[in-house]
């Protein structure tokens, strides 16, 4: 997608296996790459490093991004890492997730918060939204003047991330997307870390029901 022919979001899908408490899943992941045509950052690095750099197209890449530490959204990020020449930003509450695949490499760079990772022609806005895993965060900011949302595993189109696995809790992932995703433009475009994009507004409507079935 072109933004005012300056701001770039573009989308590669890249499939392997999600593998947690001795099961593993073949799953389709959504890789976002956030620039313009010369610099980028990469947000969620999952399965095939080549196919990711071959999307690049010879871009600076500034930062690559893990919103959480399951396996599916940093398995490649180490080489492509290697292969790019950017650092690795991961929340440290999701540091034992990553040394489940990293024993030997920490991430390069925590994220808090709060905090604002440069973009072209902007920022994302950093939001620690614990739950799918304790260290899950969602990026936030205004792509040609339209605000968007990168949600990682945290919220979907159809409800919150996944809370039946090690590391998971519902109460807490309720209160993230309560707290500080609702409170966002409704007409905010949340862009998946798998499957279809959604808005806040249309996932808002459905906050009470996820409520009541309690998962």
């Amino acid at each position: 997608m072109t933004v005012n022919g300056v701001q770039r979001v573009d989308r590669v899908i890249t499939r392997g296996d999600f593998t947690l408490d001795g099961q593993s899943f073949t799953v389709d992941n959504n890789v976002w790459l956030v620039g313009d045509d010369r610099t980028v950052i990469i947000i969620d690095a999952a399965h095939d490093p080549a196919v990711i750099e071959a999307a690049v197209d010879g871009r600076k890449v500034s930062l690559i991004v893990a919103t959480h530490g399951h396996n599916d959204h940093i398995n490649a990020a180490a080489e492509l890492s290697d292969r790019v020449r950017a650092p690795i930003a991961l929340h440290p509450d999701d540091t034992e997730l990553w040394s489940h695949i990293y024993p030997e490499r920490p991430a390069d760079q925590p994220l808090r918060d709060g905090q604002a990772i440069p973009i072209a022609g902007g920022t994302l806005r950093v939001l620690h939204t614990p739950g799918h895993s304790p260290g899950g965060i969602c990026l936030f900011g205004e792509l040609g003047g339209d605000p968007v949302l990168f949600s990682g595993d945290t919220l979907f189109r159809g409800g919150p991330g996944a809370t039946g696995r090690s590391f998971s809790d519902f109460p807490t992932i309720l209160s993230s997307i309560r707290g500080k995703l609702l409170t966002l433009p409704s007409e905010t475009i949340v862009h998946t870390g798998h499957g279809d994009d959604t808005t806040i507004g249309e996932e808002a409507v459905d906050y009470d029901d996820w409520v009541r079935r309690g998962h």
